[in-house]
């Protein structure tokens, strides 16, 4: 009696990752809904969530600093938000530096609210964090040396660059104050990301140029 034997089959090709664009735009989309998912559960618990924003110079409020820009006043601070910020979002997402450069804005931002800010004030929205991205993509180029970043940023600048009026104290309503040091926080992490890609790139240098190919250190 005889059994049929498997053949072992071919492995199955790995599957194609998503183009950078295409998982950008999927992560901007989440982003997005999660906003709009907390600004519902906001408006109907009568905009409580809102107390937990950022209540300067209390140290209760310091953990508004982590809350505040997922907070927004009513579903117009959310809409005027997203306006800028789905486009800067997609755009920083396609550098792939979106998590230390969203992490550095975002502390730096809370930070200048809360030692900055009128008192017996609650500060809440992403708008801060929005000034740190737009920052970040304008001043990049100049820090990496780059010019095609730099020409991006120049035609970022000619679309977004009338934002940064919201740096200066016109509005008592609008926290300036998170724009400001968000807009701080962008610079910082253009520089700091810059000098640490240099770092790394002399010590890659460093350590090819003291071996000899083919002979065992």
């Amino acid at each position: 009696m005889t059994y049929p034997v498997p053949v072992g089959q071919p492995d199955a090709p790995a599957p194609t990752p998503k183009p950078l664009w295409l998982r950008s735009l999927i992560t901007t989309a989440i982003l997005v809904a999660a906003l709009f998912v907390i600004e519902f559960i906001d408006a109907a618990t009568r905009f409580d969530l809102d107390d937990n924003g950022i209540e300067p110079r209390e140290l209760g409020g310091l953990d508004g600093i982590i809350w505040a820009p997922l907070l927004h006043a009513d579903w117009a601070h959310l809409f005027a938000n997203l306006i800028p910020g789905v486009v800067l979002c997609f755009l920083l997402l396609m550098t792939q530096r979106f998590l230390i450069v969203t992490g550095i804005v975002w502390l730096v931002s809370g930070l200048g609210v809360w030692l900055f800010a009128p008192p017996y004030t609650i500060t809440v929205g992403a708008s801060g964090v929005i000034f740190g991205w737009l920052a970040f993509l304008l001043i990049r180029g100049l820090f990496n040396r780059d010019l095609w970043q730099v020409l991006g940023g120049v035609v970022l600048f000619l679309i977004y660059g009338s934002l940064l009026w919201g740096v200066l104290p016109t509005d008592s309503s609008v926290s300036w104050q998170a724009h400001l040091f968000g807009a701080i926080g962008g610079v910082l992490a253009a520089w700091y990301l810059a000098e640490r890609d240099r770092r790394k790139k002399a010590k890659s240098d460093n350590g090819a140029g003291g071996r000899v190919p083919g002979v065992a250190s």
